[in-house]
């Protein structure tokens, strides 16, 4: 049974999973390459080389088999998870320490079919079918009152810890929510306490005005590069009406999917298929419709490598201004 640890001073949670020290790229600086002939247990026909399916879209003129070959879309618990789906949280104290069990639900969504096929080559109708995957898995496990947080991202290729190259994301429903998160609703909240507004709104105001860093808008999102952008092309797609949950989308993510297929093409044209990684910041299950916080997809491609200083210090050394990195994904056309 994996583990949750609480660090006492920064009221910090760690996992400790040793399932995970199972994975093929366990404590690799890079994983070995695929033998030859080696199966990927995620294309079609290796079915039987995953858990079985707790969601799936396939053509809807026939009737397909549950577990079956003839999916475009399929979602299946981690065989390898951080967290484990079974059990009770039995949280305790060990002296000043808290602990408790380390239940939540860990799934794999394999996007495509198509072993050879990124997000960033694939259609919009087919990354819409991604996030519809997400808000259907997202809504199941929200039935479930142990769990706290759904975390949901991606990391596309080895150096963003991908272990599998056949394009796939992840979902990770927490019995907590996460430092990072508490963090970025306290301040604001902060800020709403203040001005009586949402300062995501505010930022989305500003931006849309001034016009240095939207890289790419539709009529319902818009992708900015963050004015403090820790990571060279960073990119952040935020609604422009306030919605703080990701499972409410009037237009069940059409728009949503437009945009994030113009910012991937754009990387992809300008920094050749870089590794990255993309997370969806969204609000609580318990505050789901407050006013003071805004839902956003951060992308962040995996340019440069985070050292000693960043961890001592929490600080992020970014090379390249947003400014000159919103002209470049302006430029790029795709």
């Amino acid at each position: 049974m994996p583990e949750l640890r609480k660090d006492p001073i920064i009221d910090r949670w760690v996992i400790i999973s040793t399932e995970r020290g199972q994975r093929p790229i366990f404590l690799a600086e890079e994983p070995p390459p695929p033998k030859p002939g080696a199966l990927c247990p995620l294309c079609p026909g290796n079915e039987a080389m995953t858990p079985p399916e707790v969601f799936a879209i396939r053509p809807s003129s026939i009737s397909y088999p549950e577990n079956g070959s003839n999916w475009t879309l399929r979602v299946v618990p981690n065989k390898f998870p951080a967290l484990r789906i079974e059990g009770e949280l039995d949280k305790e104290g060990v002296g000043l320490f808290d602990r408790m069990n380390g239940v939540g639900a860990h799934e794999v969504i394999v996007e495509t079919p198509i072993h050879s096929q990124t997000l960033a080559l694939m259609d919009v109708p087919s990354i819409q079918n991604v996030f519809r995957a997400y808000r259907e898995r997202t809504f199941d496990l929200l039935g479930d009152k142990r769990f706290k947080f759904i975390m949901i991202f991606k990391n596309q290729g080895s150096v963003a810890g991908a272990s599998l190259d056949h394009s796939h994301s992840q979902l990770i429903a927490l019995p907590i929510v996460p430092r990072r998160i508490h963090e970025e609703i306290s301040g604001a909240l902060q800020y709403y306490k203040y001005k009586d507004r949402c300062v995501f709104c505010d930022i989305i105001a500003q931006e849309s005005e001034d016009n240095l860093r939207v890289v790419y808008q539709n009529d319902t999102f818009v992708a900015i590069s963050p004015f403090a952008s820790r990571f060279p092309f960073e990119v952040w797609v935020l609604p422009k009406a306030h919605v703080a949950s990701f499972t409410k989308d009037g237009d069940n993510y059409l728009a949503l999917s437009e945009v994030v297929s113009v910012v991937l093409k754009k990387h992809n044209k300008l920094l050749g298929a870089v590794p990255y990684n993309y997370l969806i910041h969204t609000a609580p299950v318990d505050l789901m419709d407050i006013p003071y916080y805004h839902w956003h997809l951060e992308i962040i491609p995996r340019l440069t490598k985070t050292a000693g200083f960043e961890w001592g210090t929490g600080f992020y050394i970014n090379p390249t201004p947003p400014e000159e990195a919103t002209i470049y994904m302006r430029e790029a056309e795709v």
